[in-house]
């Protein structure tokens, strides 16, 4: 007997003669070889930010469960799932990343709150995701396409006009690998494109804490003054300041 596979892949195959490949997709009549595990993988991620926000785990807790959870993506179906070859017909900045957010709703037992953000961040060859920290956020990144050159730190202390941060991670990233950050762990991050195109998935996880204050960027300089112990001295920056150094 024909598996139901077998019949997805001849169906597919004819249809594509008569371009309605699209067609099909926005009807979401032959996705369902790649629903159940992409959909497993969400659910998953939504029950670990319930737990970050009930406090049933920690912020670096969490971070680890993302990165053993990231791990596991198949990540053809979650570029099918945000369609990223739509996304990659568009015209990347000249300065800086773009984000374009994408579509959960058909992804079944989701809740009405997800209580995560995502974006799909898009850079040029040579263009970066800006160096930058954050304040009551945990964040996963998955390399969806391109290689990328990343960088993290963690941010040791804030002063007036700087922050005091430590190397932690500087490598290059292909696709399906990873990187997470939290208050407590790898907080500051930039990422180039060293391809002529190259897409990250986001997700983060805002306001999840108190008393560390609000969610939100803080830009930094990571080519500060080397001090002792390893730290560099990282001065503020305004946004327009860090993306005309480093966008």
């Amino acid at each position: 007997m024909q598996t139901r596979r077998d019949f997805n892949t001849r169906l597919l195959g004819s249809l594509m003669t008569f371009g309605l490949v699209e067609t099909l997709w926005q009807r979401d009549l032959f996705a369902d070889a790649v629903k159940p595990t992409i959909q497993k993988w969400f659910l998953e991620l939504s029950e670990m930010v319930k737990d970050l926000k009930g406090k049933k785990l920690t912020d670096v807790e969490f971070q680890k469960k993302m990165e053993e959870l990231y791990k596991r993506v198949d990540l053809k179906a979650l570029c099918a799932l945000v369609k990223l070859d739509e996304i990659a017909k568009k015209k990347l900045p000249e300065n800086g990343a773009s984000s374009v957010g994408f579509d959960l709703t058909k992804v079944e037992g989701l809740p009405a709150s997800i209580g995560f953000g995502k974006q799909i961040f898009g850079c040029g060859k040579g263009r970066s995701i800006v160096p930058h920290g954050h304040a009551n956020m945990c964040t996963g990144f998955i390399v969806l396409q391109g290689k990328w050159h990343g960088r993290h730190y963690d941010k040791v202390e804030t002063n007036k006009d700087h922050f005091l941060i430590k190397p932690t991670i500087d490598r290059e990233f292909e696709p399906g690998e990873l990187s997470t950050i939290s208050d407590h762990k790898d907080n500051v991050h930039w990422f180039q494109s060293l391809s002529e195109a190259g897409y990250i998935f986001n997700v983060h996880v805002t306001d999840y804490a108190e008393g560390i204050g609000s969610s939100g960027r803080l830009y930094l300089d990571p080519d500060g003054e080397k001090v002792s112990g390893g730290l560099i001295k990282a001065p503020k920056m305004t946004s327009n300041e860090c993306h005309k150094k480093y966008g």
